[in-house]
């Protein structure tokens, strides 16, 4: 069985949390900042998850959990 690529696009983007979750950072936070309310601006600073749903092909792209 050959080795598995991983999605390298997908690996910066993204980290498997140690319960199996993906974690995600948010698009929005690099300008045009004045616009948004403040917790809007602090909401995206936090990580979102990936569902589960979409989990299915996030373990596609990162075969080995990078």
């Amino acid at each position: 069985m050959p080795k598995l690529k991983t999605n390298r696009s997908v690996k910066k983007r993204m980290r498997i949390t140690k319960s199996g979750k993906a974690k995600h950072f948010k698009a929005g936070r690099s300008h045009l900042l004045t616009g948004k309310r403040s917790k809007r601006k602090r909401l995206l600073g936090k990580p979102g998850f990936v569902s589960k749903g979409e989990m299915k092909s996030i373990v596609k792209l990162l075969p080995y959990g990078a």
